[in-house]
């Protein structure tokens, strides 16, 4: 594990406490439509089963529970603090918890029928080999989804945004999370992240086919969606 990915399982471990209302907050209300979104894009089939990776506090899972009553629910993350927020909400036992590296996931191949994750990819040293690894562990035919935060695209509104970014977000930290630096470090990571059009490039050339992205929060936000073939 990298020093990068050691600071932002500790810096995740941290902010669990106040993860789910700095997320509100950020978002402005809106982060569970995005989920929402997200999870009706998954296509599970009757009984299907679905990873989602870096799970944190359980809320894509908790949605993939409502929307698919018989899935498979699997939460994967590292940094444990979180998933333990998580599994004290309501619903915490309809999901299947498990400590894992988004690089080295412990299931066989072709084990789900969709994978997801929110607000990961950014957070990534290695976005492509996460990309392979979840690749390997859906089946042919499902589904590789991610929700994320992304530069703010050219326009009247960029600085606007960018404002919002660099002064709101870490004011929100400080004030209900007690933690700055982790809330100066997530704007960091959004404005140092690709578009949504270079990362639909990364997931077609890690091997997934008919790539798709819808975008939300003035563009500055999307969910992608890639096939296994």
């Amino acid at each position: 594990m990298s020093d990068h990915d050691i600071y932002v399982r500790e810096m995740f471990s941290r902010i669990a406490p106040r993860y789910d209302l700095l997320n509100r907050l950020m978002s402005l209300g809106r982060d569970m439509a995005w989920r929402r979104y997200m999870i009706s894009q998954a296509g599970l089939p009757p009984g299907g089963r679905l990873l989602d990776v870096a799970v944190g506090t359980g809320d894509v899972a908790f949605e993939a529970v409502r929307r698919f009553p018989d899935a498979l629910v699997v939460g994967a993350d590292f940094a444990v603090p979180m998933m333990r927020v998580g599994m004290r909400r309501l619903m915490g036992d309809r999901v299947a918890w498990c400590c894992a590296d988004a690089y080295h996931l412990p299931f066989p191949d072709e084990t789900f029928d969709a994978v997801t994750s929110a607000f990961l990819l950014r957070n990534l040293a290695d976005v492509s080999g996460f990309l392979v690894e979840a690749l390997r562990v859906v089946k042919r035919g499902g589904r590789v989804l991610s929700l994320d935060a992304y530069p703010p695209p050219p326009g009247p509104l960029r600085p606007l945004v960018r404002f919002y970014l660099r002064g709101v977000i870490p004011l929100l930290g400080l004030i209900f999370a007690g933690q700055p630096d982790a809330y100066t470090y997530l704007p960091r990571s959004i404005e140092a992240f690709r578009s949504p059009e270079d990362l639909s490039e990364i997931m077609l050339r890690a091997g997934l086919t008919d790539v798709r992205y819808r975008r939300f929060m003035l563009g500055s936000v999307a969910v992608h969606v890639g096939i296994r073939p």
